[in-house]
């Protein structure tokens, strides 16, 4: 009876699980269903009271760094048009569009022929020229010394006879007729005398003769350097370091002077060429620095400064021309290329910053913040200062460790909430 009385109970408890268990089992979904009723029914409860959670931005102290952004595209100051000086054939094309050159570099070259006949010409009326001097110098001059010594020595045996006829004539020993004679022969020799010293000065330097032959000389040198130079036109050369970005000339092509056949980008310091919005205006000054990127090599940045501002506004775009120069210019820029330019116009330190994304308002004259105060959120006006690409200055409404709610949480004024700093 004993053994009985024990086995009864631990049968009766063994039913009962099984039984309950049997029934969980079969009644599962509707016990997990109220279960989620009920955490659901608790949640929505806590989040009535407490209000739903909200990522908010806090308002904290560091450097903020203003800038303007834009995009252009890249310029050399200048380009210089490379044409031909004459016309003339195109007999080869030196160099290739897009190709670096040096200066001196030929380019292009035209045919010659008849610049080089003209070269040989001027240089033959060269030769002639110099061989008209050289004959005064040594045959024309010294033959001209030798009649005038002659002429001196006639001369002077001249004047002697005519002063011992005259001396005679004087004294009753001479006749009057031999005296004339001794006069017309004195005057032969100092005709023959003024003749010889004419001969001697004019082909002499700063004669007549000489001069001519000179200035025959110096137009033969002066033709001979035109045809010489007009030959140089036929070997059209670089005129300064750079890169050829435009050709419009072929073998065979007819060119003529004042027409470009070639466009070179000098070498040197490049240009950004941009257009700010004229809102910006106020903002940017000569000399403010910028960071700029090629669109094409957007992880490659370099420096550049403001060294132009348009004067006048583009009305038709409402937008400032800015030319940037680039001092060092990347070897991958090319020209025309598309570049992002972040130009610096304002940093300070230890500003109150607040991302831009919880500023209501911004572009207007009353921004404000959605703030919390009492766990519920509130509006709250604010004064910002510089704005930066991602972040804002707060100059006045909020103080450091203040938060703000985004704008994209969809939380609304009054509403409760609980603040999570992300």
């Amino acid at each position: 009876m004993v053994e009985h009385a024990m086995v009864l109970p631990q049968h009766k408890s063994r039913f009962s699980v099984a039984a309950l268990w049997s029934g969980f089992l079969g009644h599962k979904w509707f016990i997990l269903a109220v279960v989620v009723l009920l955490g659901f029914a608790a949640w929505q409860s806590v989040r009535a009271v407490l209000g739903p959670a909200v990522v908010v931005d806090p308002v904290k102290s560091g450097r903020l760094v203003e800038t303007v952004v834009a995009s252009g595209h890249v310029e050399t100051p200048f380009r210089v048009e490379i044409g031909s000086q004459l016309t003339g054939t195109v007999q080869d094309v030196l160099v290739q569009q897009g190709e670096k050159v040096t200066k001196g570099q030929p380019l292009i070259s035209l045919e010659a022929r008849e610049l080089k006949a003209s070269v040989v010409q001027a240089q033959g009326a060269v030769a002639q020229a110099e061989a008209r001097i050289r004959q005064l110098e040594e045959l024309t001059l010294p033959s001209a010394n030798e009649a005038l010594t002659q002429a001196k020595a006639t001369l002077r045996n001249a004047q002697q006879t005519y002063d011992r006829t005259a001396q005679l004539e004087h004294n009753g020993y001479a006749t009057r007729a031999a005296l004339d004679d001794a006069q017309k022969t004195l005057d032969v020799a100092r005709a023959q005398m003024r003749s010889a010293e004419f001969q001697v000065y004019t082909a002499s330097p700063g004669g007549s003769d000489y001069v001519m032959a000179q200035t025959l000389l110096n137009q033969a040198r002066a033709n001979l350097d035109t045809a010489e130079s007009r030959l140089g036109y036929a070997t059209i050369a670089a005129p300064r370091d750079g890169v050829l970005i435009t050709r419009s000339v072929e073998r065979g092509t007819v060119v003529q002077p004042g027409k470009a056949l070639l466009v070179l980008a000098p070498a040197g310091d490049a240009q950004l060429v941009m257009q700010i919005d004229e809102r910006n205006l106020g903002k940017i000054a000569l000399g403010q620095k910028a960071i700029a990127s090629a669109d094409a090599y957007p992880d490659r940045r370099f420096a550049a400064v403001i060294t132009y501002i348009n004067p006048g506004v583009d009305i038709s775009r409402a937008s400032v021309e800015v030319k940037l120069t680039v001092a060092d210019a990347p070897d991958y820029l090319r020209q025309d290329m598309t570049v992002s330019v972040d130009i610096e116009v304002a940093a300070r330190d230890d500003a109150l910053i607040l991302p831009l994304r919880s500023v209501h308002d911004v572009l207007s004259a009353n921004p404000w913040v959605l703030g919390i105060k009492d766990g519920r959120a509130g509006r709250r006006p604010v004064k910002i200062g510089l704005h930066g690409n991602s972040h804002i200055e707060i100059v006045d409404g909020l103080a450091a460790g203040d938060v703000a709610i985004p704008q994209s949480s969809g939380v609304l004024t009054g509403q409760r909430v609980r603040p999570v700093l992300q």
